[in-house]
């Protein structure tokens, strides 16, 4: 149990207390979701200038210039209905549809482990691409999914189709019916003239192995699969390269004096913030951290089962993509996830996870001192 420090330890700021994930249930307006498919904050200023490839890996060195002609190749015209789009509202159903895009793939795929770069380069294909913001979308497979939830099926393909570019991170397909409905969705988008690229840790082909029956789905997932130049990038994890071990855990006292002393900081007991993680769809994570400074969490302890792993895994992206260091008390990262979720169809997610919370847990040092 987690207690609150004494009041000569607090400062005046600090009297109302920390913020608490537990307390907020974020509803995110559909016309928002279309606005914030940009890159997040952690990805906001990356360039391929400031990708450093690792030497020893050239297929990083490839990547990089078979994405800087890829943007180069988007600077074209894109019929948009005969004027600019003033902003990225999701109605537009006036404009003229797009000409048909010359046969063969319509889009890059960079496949590859954690912590190789992945987002890193999707994002600065992004800012390389020459088209006004409005017309390039940025956001994660599940992001994506949920505007079709949002907006519906049609609406989607009308609010995306004036688009010269789409890129997808994180790209999962976690159930049968995300299947068929993102390849449908980017099958539409490809016909309406619109660029795709996408991140995952999974070749195209291989999407759901060891997930669930894929060969039911095999004929979606290869038509997938054919609308992608597939780019591998090797090579080990960059946030681990040269650097410490991921510090021990604080102390239940350490991490809530913090909270306390950290203005715009939360303050969670970790199984209490796993069972309100269920209640939030995991497309609203990221409002749901939206202006923390830190994640406090005490008595942090190995996630009972899958759904609830794969909704950390979801918050894990979030934090770190706004780049909200972690201070935690409890089990380290490396154990959160047992031997059989690590053994799993899901494994990559899983170390991609404990690979950004460490990250995470480094930056949150410098709010308290270990004894």
């Amino acid at each position: 149990m987690s207690s609150s420090p004494s009041a000569t330890d607090r400062s005046p700021i600090a009297d109302a207390g920390p913020l608490s994930l537990c307390d907020r249930m974020p509803h995110v307006p559909a016309d928002r979701l279309v606005a914030e498919m940009v890159p997040p904050p952690r990805f906001d200023s990356v360039r391929f200038s400031t990708y450093i490839p690792d030497p020893n890996q050239p297929s990083q060195t490839e990547a990089v210039a078979v994405l800087e002609n890829f943007a180069a190749g988007l600077g074209g015209a894109h019929a948009v209905g005969g004027s600019k789009r003033a902003g990225r509202g999701f109605l537009g159903l006036g404009r003229a549809r797009a000409p048909k895009p010359p046969a063969g793939p319509r889009g890059v795929y960079l496949d590859g482990g954690y912590g190789v770069g992945k987002t890193h380069l999707l994002a600065s294909l992004w800012h390389a691409t020459p088209a006004e913001p409005a017309l390039k979308a940025f956001g994660t497979f599940v992001e994506l999914t949920n505007l079709v939830g949002a907006l519906g099926f049609q609406q989607t393909v009308q609010t995306l189709s004036g688009h010269r570019l789409l890129c997808i991170d994180e790209f999962e397909l976690d159930d049968p019916g995300d299947t068929v409905l993102v390849s449908t969705l980017l099958g539409r988008l490809v016909d309406a003239g619109v660029a795709l690229a996408a991140t995952s840790n999974t070749l195209p082909g291989k999407l759901g192995e060891g997930r669930f029956a894929a060969a039911d789905f095999l004929r979606e997932i290869q038509g997938l699969s054919a609308r992608f130049r597939t780019l591998r990038i090797d090579g080990e994890d960059y946030r681990h390269r040269g650097l410490p071990e991921a510090p021990a855990p604080f102390s239940d006292e350490q991490v809530t004096k913090a909270a306390y002393a950290t203005p715009g900081a939360s303050l969670d007991d970790f199984p209490r913030l796993l069972a309100h993680l269920a209640k939030v769809h995991p497309s609203r994570y990221g409002a749901l951290t939206g202006g923390l400074s830190a994640v406090c969490l005490t008595d942090v302890q190995p996630v009972p089962d899958q759904s609830t792993a794969l909704r950390l895994v979801v918050l894990a992206d979030r934090l770190y993509d706004r780049e909200v260091p972690v201070l935690a008390s409890g089990q380290p990262f490396d154990r959160l996830f047992g031997e059989e979720m690590l053994n799993g169809g899901y494994r990559k997610k899983y170390f991609r996870a404990i690979s950004r919370l460490t990250a995470l847990a480094r930056d949150a040092k410098g709010l308290t001192e270990s004894d």
